[in-house]
C-alpha cells in the first residue's frame, strides 16, 4: 500500500501513509504548513484519524507519538498521535491512512475537500512486533 512512513533501524513501520492520503497531506501542506495527525479513542469522528495545523491540538501525557512521518514533498515530518489508551488496544497492529470519498470531522483539515481520512489496519508480524517492541511509546514533546 505505502512506501511513506516511520522505520526504526530494522525497516519497521509501525504507520505509514497511501500514496492517495501523502498526496492530499502534500495538498494540506502547501495550504496550513506543518501538519499532525491525532487519533483518539472516542466514538465517531473521534476513531477517525483527525489532521491539523501542527501545536492546533493539544496532546500530553495521555498521547503517545507513534511515528513522524516523513512525505516527499513536505518539508517537515507529519507527527502522527494516539491516544495512550487506544494505543494499548492497537499496539499489535500496523496503521495505514488512507483517503476516500466522504465527509468526515469539520475540525479536520480535509473535511472541505470532500475526502476523510480512514485507517486500514492488519496486525503485525511477529518479526514486526519484535523489531517494534520497546519503541511503541514515544513520551510527548508537544
Amino acid at each position: 500500500m505505502s512506501g511513506y512512513g516511520h522505520r526504526n533501524g530494522e525497516g519497521v513501520s509501525r504507520i505509514a501513509l497511501t500514496p492517495a492520503a501523502a498526496g492530499l497531506v502534500r495538498r494540506l501542506s502547501e495550504r496550513h504548513g506543518p501538519l499532525m495527525f491525532h487519533q483518539s479513542g472516542g466514538c465517531c469522528d473521534g476513531s477517525s484519524p483527525m489532521c491539523y495545523p501542527r501545536g492546533e491540538f493539544r496532546t500530553g501525557g495521555s498521547d503517545v507519538l507513534l511515528a513522524e512521518l516523513a512525505v516527499d514533498g513536505v518539508a517537515e515530518p507529519v507527527r502522527f498521535w494516539m491516544s495512550a489508551e487506544q494505543f494499548e488496544r492497537w499496539r499489535h497492529t500496523h496503521l495505514t491512512v488512507d483517503v476516500v470519498p466522504g465527509r468526515g470531522s469539520g475540525f479536520s483539515l480535509e473535511a472541505p475537500e470532500g475526502v476523510r481520512f480512514l485507517i486500514r489496519s492488519r496486525l503485525l508480524t511477529d518479526r514486526e512486533a519484535r523489531a517494534l517492541d520497546g519503541a511503541a511509546a514515544t513520551p510527548p514533546t508537544g
